[in-house]
């Protein structure tokens, strides 16, 4: 499949993220929190190719629209869908709505009540009370979280400061709100236990708290279908 063909007038659509940070951005900020909360998730298998699977997705459930066309439909009270992948781990999404063969064909799980669990991230929607409304939630998730915390906690007092703190600069999680509180927790875990030891403290600094802004899309297929 020629992700990059060109057919004149077409909408161009793109699906492939190049990155983990860029899959999760796009799932979290352009569609989660647009309403497509319903989603089904999959694993291209070894002996497929990527390209085949998108263009039996893309294809079966009309991914591929204006966003006027899809304007049109949300007004109409129908679903839409979107289509995401990174490498072999592939997302598919559906705003609510009638008339459309998403919710016929696929067993979908909901965001607002089961994450999407993707390289070591639990992606949801919350209800922001305050707001009155759903919000994307990104957080590490809990299994890796656990893992991560018994780790630090192992080495808090059995490695420099300068070493632990070079650990957590190079944590490989983008600092969603969600994730920061995490990460400060473990910084306070890891300089409770330096405490009681009488070793010298981590300073905050160490932490990453600014999310990077990427473009998903670098280098990935765009696809131009009716």
């Amino acid at each position: 499949m020629n992700g990059n063909e060109k057919r004149p007038g077409l909408p161009r659509y793109r699906w492939e993220a190049t990155s983990i940070e860029g899959f999760v951005q796009q799932l979290a900020v352009s569609y989660l929190s647009h309403g497509y909360y319903f989603y089904v998730t999959g694993v291209v298998p070894a002996r497929k190719d990527p390209a085949a699977v998108d263009r039996k997705l893309l294809e079966k459930y009309g991914v591929v629209m204006s966003k006027w066309a899809r304007a049109r439909r949300k007004a109409a009270g129908l679903a839409n869908v979107h289509y995401l992948r990174h490498e072999r781990f592939w997302v598919l999404l559906a705003s609510r709505g009638q008339g459309h063969l998403f919710f016929d064909e696929e067993p979908f799980l909901d965001a607002r009540e089961r994450p999407v669990k993707f390289a070591s991230y639990a992606i949801s929607v919350r209800r922001w009370e305050a707001r009155g409304r759903y919000v994307a939630h990104v957080g590490i998730e809990r299994g890796s979280y656990l893992e991560l915390k018994a780790h630090l906690e192992d080495l808090a007092v059995h490695r420099s400061r300068e070493t632990l703190e070079r650990i957590f600069r190079r944590l490989p999680f983008e600092p969603y709100a969600p994730v920061r509180r995490q990460l400060v927790t473990l910084l306070n875990r890891v300089n409770a236990r330096r405490k009681v030891a009488g070793f010298e403290l981590l300073d905050s600094s160490c932490l990453r708290l600014r999310r990077r802004v990427v473009r998903p899309f670098d280098r990935s297929p765009a696809l131009d279908l009716g």
